[in-house]
Order: C-alpha cells, then structure tokens, then sequence
C-alpha cells in the first residue's frame, strides 16, 4: 500500500513514475484515476494503474485487442486485453463500451447520474466525454459483464455506439438550440442521419470506417473539417 500525504494508508500500490505526471501545474488524469480508486476500492483501476507504470519503466504498451461484444451487433465493444495479466492479474481485462450521444450533447443530470450508477456499479467507473469520436465512452470491464451492462444501458434509453469498419457515431455542434451562429438545424440532421443509418453503425459492412460530424457555422465547434469523413458545415 501506498500512503498519501500524512500518515492515512491508500488502497493503491506505489507508483513514483506515475506520481511524476501530477507534479506540474495542469490537471492530471492520474490524480482522477487514484482518486476513483481510492474511493472505490476497484481492483480493476489499481491494476490499470500498476501496468501503467510498468509501462512507463519498460518503455512499452502492453495491450492487445479481440473480439468482445453483445448479441445482435457487431460494433460498439473496444477489446483489450492485457498482455501482461500474469504481473496484473487485475487488469487482465480492460474493454470499452463506445454509447451514442444525443445530437449536441443534450443530457439530462438524471440520465448521466443513470450511465455513471451503472459503470461504477459493473465496472471501473471511469468515463470519457466525449473526446473526438463524440461517443460518451465507458471505459474498463470484463467480459462476462458487457451484455449485463449493455442490457442496463439499454432499458435506460441508450444504444451502442460504432467501432471498427462500419458507421461511426456522428457528433454535432449544439446548433440552433442555443447558439445564435448556426445556419442550419445540426440537431435535426443529426438525428435523420442517425436514423437513416442506424443499422450500419451496429453491423459493420464497410471496408473502412465512415463518420459524419456536423457544425452549424465555419466556427466548426463540432472539429467536422479535421475528424470527420463528411463533414457538413453552415456558412454564412
């Protein structure tokens, strides 16, 4: 066991590499991640956090993917495995579950508080919003648990979002909803879009991946022109 600063023991192993990482003045996700372990006491995220740092001392990335996912999709389940679970067994699974945002990011503090008891409560806790794929990204379970979670996920309103060679999740500016620059509805595009193609975003048919991002003004909140395959911007 580690120990913070004090003399109160810690539920993580040392880790002075990573401990590195939080010494200059910017926000560090390290610090986010020993926090959520400590007040959860997950051994999925201690383990994490230990191959990390074993990473940093080998100089080397010790995942490797596969095929994880849920009945009646192809897409949406990022594998990874470790390739090092004999030294972390904790963290001999680590998948991501990639669910579709609303267009421009429309949530509710009651439907987040939902997705947020359920990760903690399956899985590691840890999420990523939204990043550049605009998935609101769950990130670190176990196999055995990613239909259960799926199945969760899906009683509350939401659906899987894509990965691999299919449909990717489209991501949209707020638009008209609150922006006074938008020339167009990105929220309603997005949407017909999203309904259009729905099945090609679950069941991978492409030879590559293909994305749709939408931006209601040349401002481009949505970054279409540099992270999208068809990029659709309101000009002025």
């Amino acid at each position: 066991m580690s120990k913070t600063k004090g003399t109160q023991e810690t539920f993580l192993h040392p880790t002075p590499m990573l401990d590195e990482l939080e010494s200059g003045p910017w926000p560090s996700f390290i610090t986010g991640l020993k926090k959520l372990a400590n007040r959860t006491h997950n051994p999925m995220v201690r383990g994490v956090l230990d191959q990390l740092e074993y990473s940093y001392e080998t100089k080397m990335g010790y995942w490797k993917g596969g095929v994880v996912g849920v009945r009646g999709y192809g897409a949406g389940v990022i594998a990874r495995f470790s390739m090092v679970a004999d030294k972390f067994p904790e963290a001999t699974e680590f998948h991501t579950l990639r669910i579709q945002p609303p267009p421009g990011f429309h949530y509710s503090t009651k439907s987040l508080r939902a997705v947020c008891d359920v990760w903690e409560r399956e899985a590691s806790g840890i999420i990523c919003m939204h990043g550049q794929t605009g998935n609101l990204q769950l990130i670190g379970c176990t196999q055995d648990k990613v239909q259960s979670i799926f199945d969760q996920l899906n009683q509350l309103g939401w659906d899987m979002g894509g990965a691999g060679a299919d449909m990717r999740s489209g991501m949209s500016c707020v638009g008209q909803a609150r922006c006074e620059h938008a020339c167009y509805d990105t929220l309603g595009t997005h949407y017909r879009v999203l309904q259009k193609y729905g099945d090609d975003v679950h069941r991978p048919s492409f030879p590559y991946k293909f994305k749709f991002k939408f931006s209601g003004c040349p401002n481009d909140c949505a970054n279409a022109t540099q992270r999208s395959d068809c990029a659709v911007i309101g000009t002025w």
